[in-house]
C-alpha cells in the first residue's frame, strides 16, 4: 500500500497571473506557501476476490468494472494518463479540510494521487514533473479552468515564488526567512474557515475568458508579489507592511469579478482586520 501526504496551500498574491490565457502573453507571478493541513491518499492493487475491479472511497463510494466507470473526474484521467495495467485498484481519500474551501484541495488531490500511483508502479518522479503534469491533467484531460500555481505550490511544498513565462515555462524560487521572521509572519496571520463552499472555477469562469480587460489589476497584482517577497526578506521592514500589502490585493482581486467576494465575506473580513 503507498500512502501519500500533499498540503494544502494559500496564495499570497499575484493569484490570476497563473492562468495561461494570462501568463502566456504577459508572464505570471505568484507567492504562495503551503499549510500544515493535508490531502491523505492510500492506494493498493486490489485482490482478485472482488466483484469490482475497481474501489474509490471519498465523499461518495465507486465501485467499477473499468476506468470508463469512474464518475469521479481526477481519478478517471489520472487512471487513463498513466495506463495502470492491473487486475484490481482501490484509492482511499482523506482530508483534513472540508472541500470547496478554497486551499487549493482539489489540486492537492490530483497531486496527491498522480504521486502515489507513480509509487505504486515503483516509480519516483520529480516535484516539477509532478506539478507540470498535474497541471496538463487539470486543464487539458478534465478541461477544468484553473491556473497552474496550485498544482505548484503543493508539488514544492514550503514558500514559493513561482513565475510563469511566456513560453509556458515554470520557474520556481523557494523563500528561505530565517527562523525569527517566519515566526513573526506566523503570529500575524490569522486563517479562518467561513463556512462558505464554492469551486475556484465557478469564479474563474467570471474573468479568466476576459483578463485583457483586467490588465491594470493583474499588473498590479504581479507587482504586488514583488514587494511582499522584499518586506519577507527584510528583516528590517515592519511585519506589518506585508498585511497592508495584502489588504490592497485582496481590493484589486476584488474588482476582477462579483463573485470574488460576497457580503457576508466581506462582513467577516472588516471583522477581522
Amino acid at each position: 500500500m503507498i500512502i501519500s501526504r500533499t498540503p494544502y496551500r494559500i496564495s499570497f498574491f499575484g493569484g490570476g497571473t497563473d492562468y495561461p490565457d494570462w501568463y502566456l502573453e504577459n508572464g505570471g507571478d505568484v507567492l504562495v506557501a503551503t499549510i500544515d493541513k493535508y490531502c491523505y491518499l492510500t492506494c493498493r492493487y486490489l485482490p482478485p476476490f472482488f466483484e469490482h475491479k475497481i474501489r474509490i472511497v471519498y465523499s461518495v463510494i465507486e465501485l467499477c468494472q473499468n476506468v470508463n466507470e469512474i464518475k469521479h473526474p481526477a481519478v478517471k484521467e489520472i487512471l487513463k494518463f498513466l495506463a495502470i495495467k492491473t487486475g484490481g485498484l482501490e484509492i482511499h481519500h482523506e482530508g483534513d479540510l472540508p472541500a470547496r474551501s478554497g486551499i487549493g484541495s482539489s489540486s492537492s488531490f490530483t497531486v496527491g494521487l498522480l504521486h502515489a500511483l507513480y509509487a505504486l508502479q515503483g516509480k519516483m518522479i520529480g516535484k516539477h514533473q509532478l506539478a507540470l503534469e498535474s497541471i496538463h491533467i487539470e486543464q487539458n484531460l478534465i478541461n477544468e479552468i484553473v491556473g497552474s500555481q496550485d498544482q505548484t505550490a503543493t508539488a514544492y511544498g514550503g514558500i514559493n515564488h513561482i513565475s510563469f513565462s511566456p513560453c509556458g515555462e515554470i520557474f520556481v524560487r523557494p523563500m528561505t526567512l530565517t527562523q525569527e521572521r517566519l515566526k513573526e509572519l506566523n503570529a500575524h496571520l490569522m486563517l479562518f474557515f467561513t463556512g462558505v463552499k464554492r469551486t475556484a472555477e465557478k469564479v474563474a469562469k467570471s474573468y479568466v475568458h476576459n483578463l485583457e480587460q483586467k490588465e491594470k489589476q493583474l499588473l498590479l497584482m504581479k507587482e504586488m508579489v514583488h514587494e511582499a517577497i522584499a518586506i519577507l526578506s527584510s528583516n528590517n521592514r515592519d511585519i506589518c507592511d506585508f498585511g497592508k500589502l495584502l489588504h490592497e490585493t485582496w481590493v484589486a482581486k476584488r474588482s476582477l469579478s462579483s463573485l470574488v467576494s460576497n457580503a457576508h465575506v466581506d462582513s467577516l473580513y472588516e471583522t477581522a482586520r
